[in-house]
């Protein structure tokens, strides 16, 4: 059989076949390494049994149902109460294949009956005789041989001195002596049968000898004393405490059934307490449970076995039960009424200490006094405090009394505790307990008093020097008037005001002004001294404070405009220094009739108004005298000077550039270099109209064709070539000069004379009269223009064209020549300005006030084209 241990005290594996027989071997397990002291030796499982050299024996044969069977062996050692467990595990075999037999083979085995007695059983601490015979074994084969016996175990000795024997020849099992089963509760032999020789025909014999329980032990309480606490005024049945009592006798008998029961009560008074018979659990037994009667009690508790019958073993034990305090007295004040003294004007001084009687227990919450004043402290000039040391009550003043005003203070004190009540069932509520105290206040001469002690003076700014701003005086608490009081202001201080000595008079000794110095903060704390003719002093404070004034003059920020042409309004703001409400809003008026009826102002917040001129008046600069009145009346006089000019920004008057608030404008060197070239730029464009015009002035005359003065936008998309036709008649300029159709490369001239040698001017007029005739009404020419209008121009020049393109000569297939008709995509709408030729007439039906919007440097041409 092999054995496999796993693990010391926790698992062992045997292996062993399906079928076992009874008394079989099934392993050996070393007790030893799991408990050295093995005091007794057990089987969870009725079919195996465990000796004491740790071998397995089946007492009963048996087969493996499962694959695997466990049972466990237990181990105790009783004197040093220790247990452990040893889990066994069977498993079974692998079955070897049989080797085939023959018949003849087959031999039949006879199984003999075993030998096994009873288990013995041996009363403890048995009288003997001694030695005393417990049981006798016998082997079976004994008829057949001589047969030795013997045995091992604990207390097996085969000397008659050991604890057991077995003799030799009969196999008899004596004991030698009395055994305690507390000490030994069973005994396990194992007994060999063997012949002279040494052959072992039986299977060694577990025997058990079982020591059989005498009540031999009494029960003992596991303390010595129990103590346990308990709340007074507890309901019966609250649950006190518990006291434990265990007995060495066998468990699960008589010997061990227990009973408890209280013996004794101290003091003997009323039983309190009830005790449990079986659990020994102690509860509240009495109703009403008072540490001021009581504070503890003591019982004698008795524990007796064999289920409390007389003829049982008992012992008693104490118990000692205390009663906790609770709140169920409240404090009661040792005097009712109490008298003392203090000085007026005293403060923090202890005036009385006051004690209470208070029958719960010292030192606890329970006891613990607050007290408080009730009635005749509404200025809180008294406070009472606990020393809790000795329980007192403190009463202090802390406000200063005044004889003059009472002479007497009549308080009411009453006193509880810390720890809220707790009464005791059906009992009556607890009233407060109170005392009065009458406080005489004693007369003392005191210095004078300043009423109120702080006096606030507000100052306006800017007051002379000596301006009376109020009255400071004190009092004599006695006399209850200000006679014979002296003031004085003690140095160190702001010199801001004076007081006058016998009046308190105060006056203002500097011009205050927030804008000077320390008195930016606008506020300062002066103290006064009032000196009685005792000497007694009094002390008060006057807080002077400077309250903003009208001062200042507003004014407006800005006093130098431009105004263009389109006589945008110009918005006028004024400032003024002083705080409200002596500032904003302000009020402007024109104080100049005259320029009243030509300039207008019109609000447009508290601090801003806006200018502008009335009707169309001229252009120029105007000084217009501007007032400006501020909330509180005071009027600001100001010059705004206004450029009205005829511009369209303000940078084009006559060069003069707008003044910006806050500083001047200066030119850099770029600049200045930027209008010379410009400058330079304009006269060239002068010369060159100038000499344009000049040439048509000096020939006195106009060219048909005057559409070379326009300004007309051409675009040339490429040159053109020279064309020579006969269609192509000869002009006759109003000079009487012939002339001629030229195109040459990029630039081309026509003087406009048709066939017979028609002009503009016979166009309108008829005859040979000028387009400068016609206009004048007569013959005559005018020296000094050149300039048509668009319309007469067009009139003039379409018919022409269109009779010349039509002359031109046509292709194969009788079309123009796309060398003078060309074809143009829609590009959008023009544009609205029209024509800005500089020979357009100034009263034709296309306006140009578009050249107003141009920027400044298109305005030199535009202003050169328009005819003033």
């Amino acid at each position: 059989v092999l054995s496999l241990c796993c693990e010391a005290c926790k698992k062992v594996i045997f292996h062993v076949p399906s079928e076992l027989e009874a008394d079989s071997l099934v392993g050996r397990v070393d007790l030893k390494e799991c408990l050295q002291s093995a005091e007794f030796i057990s089987s969870s499982d009725g079919n195996f049994k465990v000796l004491e050299d740790g071998s397995v024996y089946t007492t009963s044969a048996l087969s493996l149902s499962a694959e695997k069977k466990t049972f466990t062996i237990l181990l105790k050692d009783i004197q040093e109460q220790v247990q452990k467990k040893i889990h066994v595990s069977l498993v079974e075999e692998e079955k070897k294949t049989p080797k085939t037999r023959h018949a003849r083979d087959t031999v039949l085995k006879r199984t003999k009956r075993r030998w096994g007695p009873i288990p013995s059983v041996m009363i403890e601490n048995s009288l003997g005789p001694f030695p005393l015979q417990i049981q006798q074994v016998q082997s079976d084969t004994a008829q057949n041989y001589t047969i030795y016996y013997s045995a091992s175990g604990p207390g097996i000795d085969q000397d008659p001195k050991g604890l057991f024997y077995i003799e030799r020849e009969t196999g008899n099992i004596f004991a030698t002596r009395a055994v305690d089963r507390e000490q030994y509760p069973s005994f396990q032999i194992i007994c060999f049968a063997t012949t002279p020789d040494g052959y072992s025909p039986e299977v060694p014999l577990v025997h058990t000898i079982r020591i059989e329980d005498d009540n031999d032990n009494a029960p003992y309480f596991t303390q010595d004393l129990f103590e346990f606490c308990v709340p007074e005024n507890s309901r019966p049945g609250v649950v006190v405490g518990k006291v434990i009592a265990e007995d060495r006798d066998e468990p699960y008998t008589l010997h061990t059934t227990l009973k408890y029961r209280i013996v004794s009560q101290t003091p003997p008074i009323t039983p309190a307490f009830s005790l449990h018979g079986d659990t020994g659990v102690i509860s509240v037994l009495l109703p009403q449970l008072d540490r001021e009667l009581v504070s503890s009690y003591t019982l004698l508790v008795e524990v007796r076995d064999m289920a409390g019958q007389p003829f049982g073993l008992c012992t008693t034990g104490t118990v000692v039960i205390k009663i906790e305090d609770t709140n169920d007295n409240a404090p009661s004040f040792k005097q009712l009424q109490y008298e003392t003294r203090v000085e007026e004007n005293k403060v923090s001084v202890e005036v009385l200490r006051v004690s209470v009687v208070d029958l719960d227990e010292p030192g606890s919450p329970g006891s613990g006094a607050v007290y408080e004043i009730i009635r005749g402290n509404d200025d809180q000039a008294f406070e009472i405090t606990t020393d809790k040391n000795t329980n007192e009550g403190i009463l202090c003043v802390v406000k200063g009394l005044d004889y003059e005003t009472a002479k007497q203070r009549i308080l009411v004190i009453g006193v509880n505790n810390e720890a809220p009540y707790l009464l005791a069932p059906h009992s009556q509520q607890l009233s407060q307990s109170t005392c009065s105290v009458t406080v005489h206040v004693l007369d003392v001469d005191e210095g004078p008093v300043f009423k109120p002690c702080l006096l606030r003076l507000d100052v306006k700014e800017c007051e002379e020097i000596g301006t009376i701003i109020g009255r400071y005086v004190a009092e004599d608490p006695e006399r209850g008037n200000s006679e014979s009081i002296r003031y004085r202001i003690p140095p160190g201080q702001c010199n801001w005001i004076n007081i006058d000595d016998k009046s308190g008079e105060v006056r203002t000794a500097r011009v205050l002004d927030r804008d000077i110095g320390e008195m930016r903060r606008g506020q300062c704390n002066i103290t006064v001294l009032a000196i009685d003719r005792n000497g007694k002093t009094g002390t008060g404070t006057i807080q002077v404070c400077i309250v903003p004034g009208n001062k200042n003059f507003p004014r407006i920020t800005q006093t130098d405009y431009i105004m263009c042409r389109d006589r945008k309004p110009i918005c006028l703001t004024a400032q003024d220094g002083d705080e409200a409400p002596y500032s904003a809003p302000f009020a402007y008026r024109i104080t100049d009739q005259n320029m009243a009826s030509m300039w207008k102002l019109t609000p447009h917040n508290d601090n801003s108004w806006y200018l502008s001129p009335k009707d169309d008046i001229p252009y120029g600069i105007y000084k217009i005298p501007v007032s400006v009145t501020d909330n509180g009346g005071k009027i600001g006089e100001n010059i705004v000077r206004v450029n009205l000019c005829d511009c369209v920004t303000p940078t084009e008057c006559d060069g003069r550039s707008r003044q910006l608030s806050g500083g001047n404008v200066t030119l850099g060197l770029w600049a200045i270099l930027a209008m010379i070239l410009g400058s330079l730029l304009l006269l060239l464009i002068l010369i060159t109209i100038c000499g344009c015009c000049g040439a048509g002035v000096m020939h006195r005359q106009v060219t048909d064709d005057c559409a070379n003065h326009n300004l007309i936008i051409s675009n040339t998309e490429a040159p053109g070539e020279e064309v020579m036709d006969h269609n192509i008649i000869p002009f006759q300029n109003t000079c009487d000069q012939g002339g001629y159709g030229v195109k040459t490369g990029e630039q081309q001239t026509f003087e406009m004379v048709k066939g017979r040698g028609h002009t503009l001017e016979s166009v309108k007029g008829g005859g040979h009269q000028t387009l400068g005739s016609a206009k004048e009404g007569g013959g005559q020419t005018m020296m000094d223009t050149c300039r048509y209008s668009y319309s007469e121009w067009h009139n003039f020049t379409h018919p022409r064209l269109g009779e010349k393109v039509h002359l031109c000569r046509q292709d194969e297939e009788q079309k123009h020549s796309e060398d003078y008709l060309l074809s143009y995509n829609y590009e959008g709408k023009g544009s609205l300005a029209g024509s800005v030729g500089c020979c357009s007439d100034q009263h034709e039906e296309e306006a140009l006030d578009f050249l107003d919007q141009l920027e400044p440097k298109f305005r030199t041409l535009a202003e050169t084209c328009i005819k003033r």
